[in-house]
């Protein structure tokens, strides 16, 4: 059974940072394709990163040079970066994988960035 467990979100002033946790099981990350999403309120979930089995990485416009999706191999654990955070980058954060033929999510970690 494959579960993502997301972490790390919380209230942070607008130029600061957090950095999000996605402890996975049931499926080793070194050789998944994993990906960080959020969704605004009244938004589509959106993607904000990937990062693949040979660790090529992949960002959202709006984010690049902002944040920065790393793994831990050792832990299992995706992480994702987020410095200089906005206003705008408000929203639930959520962990993805697509695996044998299905789409797996983590709960969703919230992010609130204040003015």
């Amino acid at each position: 059974q494959v579960q993502l467990v997301e972490s790390g979100g919380g209230l942070v002033q607008a130029g600061g940072s957090l950095r999000l946790s996605c402890a996975a099981s049931g499926i080793i990350v070194s050789i998944n394709t994993m990906g960080w999403y959020r969704q605004a309120p009244g938004k589509q979930r959106e993607l904000v990163a990937t990062i693949t089995s040979g660790r090529s990485t992949n960002y959202a416009d709006s984010v690049k040079g902002r944040f920065a999706i790393s793994r831990d191999n050792a832990k299992n654990t995706v992480y994702l970066q987020m410095n200089s955070l906005k206003p705008e980058d408000t929203a639930v954060y959520y962990c993805n994988t697509n695996t044998w033929g299905r789409s797996y999510w983590g709960q969703g970690t919230q992010v609130t960035v204040s003015s």
